[in-house]
């Protein structure tokens, strides 16, 4: 499974870098002023890579065109879906205390890809009104860690994705919060497809899971200035958290509570992109001629996912009188976390681009809480039973037909 993971990152990596250079190698003949004529109207200057990959969308392209167009954005929700799916694997055996620290970690990971992703783009314009989706995104980032104690990784990713899917998905359909409402060939097909997917999430509330304690080993002692911080009754360092005092149902009701108000919030986090973009074709709004690239507002929603990690875990550490609980251990995987986050997102990007918020949204929102699942089952075993496992098989067969159904619906 390592090596599944491993093989995923190098090709997503690929997905994200490489193919605007393809795109540019391919169209390499192109005239010069081609460019000025896809489906926006953008006139400043772009990179090349960039220019090329949006001549993709033009009026006039070619059957084959779209061909790559569909290939490109369902193998970009591929790759998304299994490290999404996988992003918290390398921090699961580590302790992270109350997770702020761990969340300022894994946000440093998220902008340093993000700079890399720029830096290749050769520095599109930067819309602060991007970075909100970054602040919407944390703020429900920060109850990943209290989920993980409370109802584990496979449960918790499977309860979040249900709802960020639904907000994702009803938000670029309908047209919600100032944005247009995206259509498809097949509508039917469309909302059949997207409620397969959320009732794929609803079967996974009848897996229980089975989260053991923190353990406490000398790789997860924390970093701490003051000897007395996190100590027990009997003076040993601990993992404690507020979780921790929690009664069984207590855990479930309030872990699977976080994970509904997590996933509402991810599922808004693309809105303020989607909004630049709708309102970059009207010649009124201050946005006019911005991008139609939606890897071009990497860098300004990953910084206002790292400002805004920043600002949280200053403001925790004013509350813990600047004795923060630090495990120097959970760095690392962290980080790893982090990158994988970033690199899963990248592909998101492209797949909104490619296919539509409408038919990424399902897809990626559905498959990686079942690429959760199998971690929970066959690394983790957090799952076990042949009831779980039947429950695990319908909402495989439930997840499958509703993301077949929705990539159908793009089909003309």
């Amino acid at each position: 499974m390592d090596n599944c993971v491993f093989l995923a990152v190098v090709y997503s990596i690929s997905l994200t870098f490489v193919i605007p250079a393809i795109s540019c190698q391919e169209n390499s003949n192109i005239s010069s002023d081609d460019w000025k004529s896809p489906n926006v109207t953008a006139v400043h200057s772009w990179d090349q890579a960039s220019i090329i990959v949006r001549m993709y969308s033009s009026s006039n392209q070619t059957s084959g065109q779209n061909g790559n167009h569909l290939a490109f954005g369902f193998a970009a929700c591929a790759v998304a879906a299994v490290l999404f799916g996988s992003n918290f694997v390398p921090v699961k055996k580590f302790d992270t205390g109350d997770g702020l620290f761990f969340q300022w970690i894994l946000c440093a990971g998220i902008w340093i890809v993000s700079l890399i992703v720029n830096i290749i783009l050769k520095c599109p314009t930067f819309w602060p009104f991007a970075m909100i989706g970054g602040v919407i995104w944390t703020t429900g980032n920060i109850t990943v860690v209290p989920i993980l104690k409370t109802i584990g990784l496979g449960l918790g990713v499977l309860i979040w994705a249900a709802f960020n899917l639904l907000m994702g998905w009803a938000s670029s359909r309908f047209g919600w919060f100032g944005i247009n409402s995206e259509e498809v060939a097949k509508p039917y097909l469309n909302y059949t497809g997207a409620a397969l997917c959320f009732l794929s999430a609803i079967i996974y509330f009848f897996v229980k899971t089975d989260v053991g304690a923190p353990h406490t080993s000398d790789s997860t002692v924390p970093m701490l200035i003051d000897s007395n911080i996190n100590r027990d009754e009997e003076g040993m360092l601990t993992d404690a958290s507020w979780v921790d005092k929690l009664s069984p149902l207590q855990k479930r009701v309030v872990g699977s509570c976080l994970a509904v108000f997590a996933g509402l919030l991810y599922g808004s986090n693309f809105v303020p992109v989607i909004y630049i973009k709708n309102h970059a074709l009207k010649n009124e709004t201050k946005y006019r001629n911005a991008s139609q690239f939606d890897l071009d507002y990497v860098f300004a929603h990953f910084s206002g996912i790292f400002l805004t990690s920043t600002v949280y875990f200053l403001i925790y550490c004013v509350i813990m009188k600047n004795k923060p609980k630090v495990y120097p251990k959970a760095i690392l995987p962290g980080f790893l976390s982090g990158v994988m986050w970033a690199i899963a997102s990248c592909c998101w990007f492209l797949a909104n681009y490619f296919l539509s918020a409408v038919i990424s949204f399902p897809i990626i929102t559905a498959v990686p809480g079942f690429i959760a699942a199998l971690w929970g089952v066959l690394v983790f075993k957090e799952i076990k039973g042949m009831r779980n496992y039947l429950v695990l098989g319908i909402a495989f067969c439930t997840i499958s037909a509703g993301v077949l159904t929705t990539a159908f619906s793009k089909l003309p």
